[in-house]
């Protein structure tokens, strides 16, 4: 009985091609935004950001955006974050870095922009 109220609850998603993310150096309050295709990396103030997955609702496009994402030191390859990150509650699962902060502000498609 619990398991068909979980199915219940979950919502379609689109997959986007790509990921709007924002980057912030929390010691000069400096912030940046860049777009990473799927399956690609940038470099975000010194971090290597690799975007696995980008989904938003498929109702509605302009709703709440998640992606997979894996930032890392890229001198040493050290992994500072691997996960899911979710646009709107970026504390709920956030970068630990002393000094930058990475978030996820929507995903792009060729259809058409999600959130």
């Amino acid at each position: 009985m619990a398991l068909g109220g979980a199915a219940a609850a979950q919502v379609p998603a689109e997959t986007g091609d790509s990921a709007v993310l924002r980057g912030l150096d929390k010691v000069n309050g400096h912030h940046t935004d860049i777009e990473v295709q799927i399956g690609g990396s940038a470099e975000i103030y010194g971090l290597i950001v690799t975007l696995t997955e980008c989904r938003y609702p498929a109702a509605n496009p302009t709703g709440d955006a998640y992606a997979y994402l894996t930032i890392r030191d890229p001198l040493n390859g050290e992994v500072f974050f691997d996960g899911w990150m979710i646009a709107s509650s970026p504390a709920l699962s956030a970068l630990d870095h002393a000094r930058y902060d990475v978030w996820v502000i929507r995903c792009k498609s060729s259809v058409g922009e999600g959130s």
